[in-house]
């Protein structure tokens, strides 16, 4: 690996396997452009066009999916009694489709029930109403499936041609002792801020598949690096009137999003996540680059190493049309189901209004305005995170639509997506670990973002 020349590097079809799809991959993901006054990236735009295309046909698309999702485990829960010593159910691409933990196969059945309700419109109006299951199902939903289709055939551009590797090894020296992360880790964060966070969650959850992260530092990623998109944080600020502050605003969530991400992993329940490989195996933790090697040579040379023996068509085709697969039957009727059930305990009970009655004195200390009214927003964050914002956008301090909607933002973890993937992925998370590290994020990014706020207003 040492040995190859500058010559072979620069000239070599290696360097070329290697640049080319990486190249690709960062314009995809990462590259910022601007469509319709906003900004985003190609893999969005690819995404709005797919949904407009498919408009009409999305909301029956999806019903089958969901259909075949909670039918096909079925189907194998059944066969498995019957056929017991079928190689299909063993090591194979279908049986980790369909052949599902208990709790994993209830919350399959109960998507499917909302979906169908949803689609009807029949039963009760708690279920299917636009601020519930009609929110996931014909808003949330139709987003997904398309960013997964096209993050399930494009991820490999990022993962397996050596990008990550090459990033790691220049940036070892920043995410190792600021955030005890490996290198490649900023990617994550890089594909989510320009991105979406779903892309970060999705690239960590394969990253830690396949062994490059450890338990902890997988956890620690998707908990803290699913950064919220430039995108959405638009349409969070315009909510609450305040788009002619976007600039500030996004600076004030970086700045707290930074700081939580430093204390978080250094505290339960991220402290005590394992250092192991999901193999359960301890990691090779030496990064060091070797003496008589620069941090690109080296970090070129590793990319050059990972991409000899990758196989394009295949890792793009094959491996891609399985990711989609996996990601459109395991994950989506997860989102509905979590999604769909949080929607439902926001808009139909007082519990997010009595979980914020202990952040009322906490307002007041920080003397924010309307203390009362803000602090019901601050856990509704965890049912969706655009809630928040909706809630507070009729209240007439402008500060306190500031705080609450950077608040929300800088949350992170909202069951309607970004935490009903975390669930839905081979990332080890709990739900109420979920909830904790919430309840973490808002504790820490509050003082932060109000005392900015009280410096701009």
């Amino acid at each position: 690996m040492k040995n190859i020349s500058k010559k072979k590097i620069n000239k070599g079809p290696l360097f070329f396997k290697f640049l080319i799809p990486s190249l690709l991959g960062i314009v995809l993901f990462m590259f910022p452009i601007t469509s319709n006054g906003e900004v985003t990236i190609p893999i969005a735009v690819f995404s709005n066009a797919i949904q407009k295309f498919l408009a009409d046909q999305m909301a029956a698309i999806l019903l089958t999916l969901v259909s075949l999702s909670f039918f096909g485990a079925v189907i194998v829960k059944i066969g498995k009694r019957i056929w017991k010593d079928l190689k299909i159910w063993k090591n194979s691409f279908v049986g980790s489709l369909f052949d599902v933990t208990p709790i994993w196969f209830i919350a399959r059945g109960v998507a499917f029930v909302f979906v169908v309700l949803t689609y009807s419109e029949i039963g009760t109006e708690a279920i299917y109403s636009a601020d519930t299951g009609g929110l996931v199902f014909y808003d949330l939903l139709p987003i997904l499936f398309t960013i997964f289709f096209l993050a399930g055939l494009f991820l490999p551009l990022l993962l397996n041609f050596g990008l990550l590797e090459f990033t790691g090894t220049l940036l070892i020296k920043v995410m190792r002792p600021v955030f005890g992360l490996p290198g490649r880790s900023a990617v994550d964060a890089i594909a989510s801020w320009l991105g979406d966070g779903t892309i970060g969650v999705l690239l960590t959850s394969k990253q830690y598949e396949e062994g490059f992260y450890t338990e902890k530092e997988a956890c620690v990623i998707g908990t803290n690096f699913s950064l919220v998109s430039i995108t959405f944080s638009l349409v969070v600020i315009n909510t609450v009137g305040l788009s002619h502050l976007f600039i500030p605003f996004y600076l004030t969530i970086t700045f707290a999003c930074i700081v939580a991400a430093i204390i978080i992993p250094k505290i339960p329940p991220l402290s005590r996540k394992k250092n192991l490989l999901v193999d359960g195996s301890k990691p090779n933790q030496n990064e060091d680059i070797p003496k008589d090697m620069t941090g690109v040579s080296y970090g070129l040379s590793l990319a050059l190493d990972k991409v000899k023996d990758t196989k394009v068509a295949k890792t793009i085709f094959v491996d891609g049309a399985r990711n989609v697969l996996d990601m459109w039957i395991s994950v989506i009727p997860i989102v509905m189901a979590i999604g769909t059930a949080a929607l439902i305990l926001a808009e139909y009970t007082p519990i997010f209004r009595i979980l914020g009655l202990p952040f009322v004195p906490i307002l007041s200390l920080l003397q924010i305005p309307d203390a009362a009214a803000a602090s019901q927003t601050l856990f509704a964050g965890f049912a969706d995170m655009l809630l928040p914002s909706v809630m507070i956008a009729n209240v007439s301090s402008d500060l306190t639509r500031f705080v609450v909607a950077a608040v929300s933002v800088s949350q992170l973890i909202y069951l309607s997506e970004v935490g009903a993937l975390l669930l839905a992925s081979k990332i080890p998370v709990k739900l109420s670990e979920l909830f904790i590290i919430f309840i973490e994020r808002t504790l820490i990014t509050l003082p932060i973002i109000a005392l900015i706020a009280h410096l701009i207003f």
